[in-house]
């Protein structure tokens, strides 16, 4: 077992780099230079590897043989189209099978509004908004539907697009309304209130794309 502050070294590191990645300060298909990213952070190198491999199994990094590690391009139009079918397929069927458990209406809340600039500032939402998401996939008692959702990683693809201020207010009700479903034992309400949310959030996220 690592000592206790090795893995808070790690989890910081994990973390500063994801931010570097979500502002774009190290830019979508940039080559990721290991030890200039080291003395950046002040850290050795070795956290900032451990740190890239999380990242790479997140989506938001790629490695190839030979030639290191690059930030992953942003999603193109075709591949959030995709993101969203994917996810149309999957979460709608998580929650008509999921059971209320008390915690799930406090998971549905999300921060009122940004606490700072950038992804600092949002990333507290995103948490938030991915743990209800995956709660609710936990809950629907199917492991391998559960896996396919947390693997998606779409909450980090489509807010490193773009954070529309329509989130905020809106996104922590249409939880509720598949909450409030759950909570009745209603399963295709609770599938509908889903596919409602997540064809919503396709909608802010368009501005992105200009359409």
């Amino acid at each position: 077992m690592r000592p206790a502050r090795r893995l808070t070294l790690t989890d910081d590191v994990y973390t500063s780099v994801q931010t570097l990645i979500m502002d774009h300060e190290v830019a979508p298909g940039e080559k990721i230079n290991i030890d200039a990213l080291a003395r950046r952070l002040e850290v050795s190198p070795t956290p900032v590897r451990e740190a890239l491999a999380r990242l790479e199994s997140d989506g938001l990094v790629r490695k190839r043989a030979l030639a290191g590690y690059t930030a992953s391009p942003l999603l193109t139009r075709a591949e959030f189209e995709e993101l969203i079918e994917m996810r149309l397929l999957l979460e709608p069927a998580a929650a008509a099978k999921a059971g209320y458990v008390d915690d799930l209406r406090a998971v549905a809340d999300l921060p009122a509004s940004p606490e700072a600039p950038g992804f600092t500032g949002i990333a507290a939402f995103t948490a938030q908004d991915a743990r209800f998401h995956h709660r609710i996939a936990e809950l629907s008692g199917n492991g391998m539907l559960r896996d396919a959702i947390v693997r998606l990683r779409a909450h980090l693809h489509l807010f490193r697009l773009n954070f529309p201020q329509s989130h905020y207010g809106t996104s922590a009700a249409e939880h509720h309304r598949i909450v409030d479903a759950i909570a009745a034992g209603d399963g295709p309400a609770a599938a509908e209130a889903m596919r409602d949310h997540i064809t919503a959030a396709r909608a802010r996220h368009l501005t992105y794309f200009g359409s």
